[in-house]
């Protein structure tokens, strides 16, 4: 394998701003340290939360010139002391860059700690796994760490089309949960093809009323991953025990019924995934390998775009204009 250039095509920020703060040039190549591995890159996953980062809405240690992007999918191109496991050439991926001091993946060689990666199935697409990692990953956190989903249990999916609402959809049906997911009327085929056994049109204006009926018995799980967070409709139909999701929505300010909660013993659960251990994303990585490998997490559309354009897919992202997942290809 020949060794990595002196300097990285990089897509970077030198300050927090919008979109158009986003620059591409080059970078000196990172050197793997004690416990790293240098990754060459083949697909970078493009995600809301990346877009928060840049921006400033959601505060993290950022060291300028600052990498964008969380996930990636590549190859080893060189490791450092004290790493095993791992060897040039292998296939690999990491969904937990760009955060808490960690600069992101988005150039053609990017750093990775050892106990952050692992290794891609055989036979795995990098464009399609790089658009679900991110999804995938805090889909199966939400289930089953946050709501601790058991087989059987009734699970309501808002924005069940979408990225996390999708992988949401497919890793609680594969798990045996009742899904019954929300999305306008024309993503039905794709939710009933990711694992939902009734979709519910989302504009409806009796859309409470028929989530009653279609849960008479009341909602186990209720995950919102849009956003939209009316909790005085929704928490009535939790069943006892029941639990809500909130994992989007930073500038959102819902009303809280706290009388139906606690006579309920219901809970509502925050989370991000940027706060999970390295041991969670260890378990969670071997769920999803799983899934990739037997085709069950997928993205409905992937949009691939070249490293240049990265500006481009965090004005798409933010603008609502994406085509499905978006990838940027170095």
């Amino acid at each position: 394998m020949t060794s990595p250039p002196a300097t990285v095509t990089a897509a970077y920020i030198d300050a927090t701003g919008p979109a158009d703060v986003i620059r591409v040039g080059a970078l000196p190549t990172p050197v793997p340290g004690d416990g790293e591995v240098l990754v060459r890159t083949q697909a970078i996953g493009v995600n809301h939360v990346d877009t928060f980062v840049r921006s400033g809405a959601y505060p993290t240690p950022l060291t300028f010139p600052f990498v964008i992007g969380r996930d990636a999918v590549g190859t080893v191109a060189a490791v450092g002391t004290g790493v095993a496991g791992f060897l040039a050439g292998d296939a690999v991926w990491c969904n937990s860059l760009g955060h808490g001091g960690r600069q992101g993946p988005s150039a053609t060689y990017t750093i990775v700690a050892a106990e952050r990666l692992y290794p891609l199935p055989a036979g795995v697409d990098p464009v399609a796994a790089a658009a679900v990692l991110h999804t995938g990953a805090t889909a199966h956190l939400g289930l089953f760490r946050e709501a601790r989903l058991r087989a059987g249990e009734t699970v309501v999916v808002g924005g069940a089309a979408g990225g996390v609402g999708s992988a949401v959809v497919q890793i609680a049906a594969e798990a045996g949960a009742r899904v019954i997911a929300v999305a306008r009327s024309e993503q039905v085929p794709w939710c009933r093809s990711s694992g939902a056994q009734e979709v519910l049109d989302r504009r409806a204006p009796d859309l409470i009323g028929r989530l009653h009926k279609a849960a008479p018995d009341g909602i186990d799980v209720y995950w919102d991953t849009s956003g939209h967070h009316d909790l005085e409709q929704v928490v009535p139909l939790l069943a006892p025990r029941g639990r809500v999701i909130l994992m989007a929505g930073l500038d959102a300010h819902p009303t809280l019924p706290v009388g139906t909660l606690y006579t309920r013993d219901a809970s509502l659960r925050g989370f991000a995934l940027s706060n999970a251990t390295t041991d969670e994303l260890a378990d969670t990585a071997a769920a999803l390998n799983s899934l990739l490998a037997g085709g069950t997490l997928r993205a409905g559309q992937v949009q691939a775009l070249p490293l240049s354009q990265a500006p481009h897919a965090h004005a798409l992202l933010e603008n609502g204009r994406a085509t499905g997942r978006l990838v940027l290809l170095p």
